[in-house]
């Protein structure tokens, strides 16, 4: 159950603030009205997340780095999706992640700049990623039993239509009930009325864009206790914008909050395939990297307590609409 009452005040500061307050430069007082009023089910506020692993290797690579560099990671996300991965590669991938209690969410599906519609390279972008025709939602299907058939419980998505698809079978048993749907940052809501849509519709964390500002986030936090995912620094296609010293405010702000850990100026590396094997495992290392950076500046700022438990990956009660009946 999402948490009725603010979380706790953690000593947080702002960056510099005792410095700039010596010259007569105080940083503004913080608002209480701006804060989430949710939490995690565990009670923590935020978790971590690195994104773009995509298969075992990258996956190995990442893993070995969170332990060299102490980086607790909640989510290791992929962004090519299960049609590019084998049975086997899956499987290996489930089972690294299970026996370091790490959830892995892989995406699913035809995405509509992949396929054969040209709208999408137009500069208008066209449909985007989202599934074009009812072959394309079938196979976001099949991705998706595919995948829970192997052990994942944690599926991207990037359609509105796709997300209630599977949400009914998720309702309906077809899909286990553990089974979790995380709303791709190329589809992201930007506004608390779209954001309360994609929640009805069954999904269970959203990634919003990262280019929304601190009061656009807490506008969303009065509307829904759905988790939020927010690259704190972003891939240059999402506008590659590094948020680390804003880390404590966003959590403070967006909680329950996933702190995402990206990487700018880095080469595009989906869908992936072993010619991009060096640049994937070096942008991996990389990622884990920029999540210590950004850990150690929440230890600065007195900002690091809150954090979920390693292991803990349940949502919370979230609010859906009615599902229509079986004839």
């Amino acid at each position: 159950m999402a948490h009725p009452t603010p979380p706790p005040d953690h000593g947080t500061r702002r960056p510099a603030a005792a410095a700039l307050e010596r010259i007569g430069h105080p940083a503004p007082a913080e608002d209480p009205a701006h804060a989430s009023p949710y939490a995690f089910p565990d009670g923590g506020t935020w978790r971590t997340e690195i994104p773009s692993v995509e298969g075992p290797e990258a996956l190995a690579t990442v893993l070995k780095e969170t332990t060299r560099l102490d980086v607790p990671v909640h989510r290791i996300s992929q962004g090519s999706g299960v049609w590019m991965l084998t049975d086997a590669e899956i499987t290996e991938m489930v089972d690294a992640c299970a026996e370091r209690a790490v959830e892995l969410c892989l995406f699913t599906g035809p995405r509509g700049n992949w396929d054969i519609g040209a709208a999408t390279r137009t500069p208008s972008g066209g449909g985007g990623l989202r599934a074009r025709g009812e072959g394309a939602v079938a196979g976001c299907v099949e991705d998706a039993l595919r995948a829970a058939e192997l052990g994942v419980r944690c599926l991207l998505v990037a359609d509105e239509g796709v997300l209630w698809t599977l949400h009914r079978l998720r309702a309906a048993g077809t899909l286990p009930s553990a089974m979790t749907f995380k709303v791709s940052a190329l589809v992201g809501p930007v506004n608390p009325a779209s954001y309360a849509v994609w929640e009805g519709l069954g999904a269970d964390s959203l990634n919003i864009p990262s280019d929304l500002s601190l009061e656009q986030i807490a506008e969303i936090r009065r509307v829904s206790p759905a988790p939020m995912d927010l690259y704190v620094e972003a891939p240059d296609d999402l506008g590659g914008f590094v948020r680390m010293y804003e880390a404590a405010e966003l959590i403070r702000r967006g909680a329950p909050i996933y702190l995402k850990f990206g990487l700018s100026r880095a080469p595009g590396i989906y869908p992936y395939g072993s010619h991009l094997r060096d640049v994937t495992l070096d942008t991996a290392r990389e990622r884990v990297r920029r999540g210590r950076l950004a850990l150690d500046l929440l230890a600065r700022h007195g900002a690091d307590g809150g954090m979920s438990p390693v292991g803990r990956h349940e949502p919370g009660a979230l609010r859906r609409f009615p599902l229509p009946e079986r004839s």
